[in-house]
């Protein structure tokens, strides 16, 4: 038996599915946590000078992860560069394709799948501020696979310069949104509890 607390702290995909069976409300949970990524890709701004665009994807990665937990957000941002390489119009900007995957943003995009996963431990943490430093890594995780790979495109000093110090703040508010959309997810459920 659940008590409240830890029923309201899982993510959602973990919760029992009521009707049509788990395993495929699961699925369903990964292919919209997917799309909701690949619709934030179409709030992409170019930064002068950048390869790589400030986007809401990273926000979207973020609460896709707190949403589906660590597996099954990280499967979501699996399943949608699965989409981008198929072709399919999801990357930022509209790009898709293997070869955007392997280009100089490719590291960002392989970072999106990790940083679901650090995103999804934070709903079961027991503090604010354990929760808050769980999305800051996250984007860690993100920046980590996405400038050196970067660096291989423009070099090391570059990378930092176009692919990492101009984000820093936007990964900083993100996860603030992201932790606050956690906060207000979590009271809304424990009023639907009532």
């Amino acid at each position: 038996m659940n008590r409240p607390q830890e029923a309201v702290s899982q993510p959602l995909a973990t919760r029992p599915a009521a009707g049509w069976g788990k395993r495929a409300a699961q699925v369903v949970a990964m292919a919209v946590g997917a799309a909701l990524v690949a619709l934030a890709a179409r709030w992409s701004f170019p930064v002068p000078g950048s390869p790589v665009p400030v986007s809401a994807q990273t926000l979207a990665v973020l609460v896709v992860g707190l949403a589906l937990g660590s597996a099954r957000g990280a499967g979501a941002l699996a399943l949608y560069l699965a989409a981008g390489a198929a072709g399919l119009p999801v990357f930022a900007d509209g790009a898709a394709g293997l070869e955007h995957l392997l280009g100089p943003t490719g590291g960002y995009l392989l970072g999106f799948v990790a940083g679901a996963a650090v995103a999804g431990r934070a709903p079961v943490t027991t503090t604010w501020r354990r929760r808050i430093l769980l999305l800051l890594a996250a984007h860690g995780v993100i920046f980590a696979l996405g400038v050196p790979w970067l660096a291989v495109f423009v070099g090391t000093s570059e990378a930092v310069t176009a692919g990492l110090l101009p984000f820093l703040l936007g990964a900083l508010i993100k996860s603030l949104l992201a932790w606050s959309l956690l906060e207000a997810g979590t009271v809304l459920l424990k009023r639907m509890k009532k």
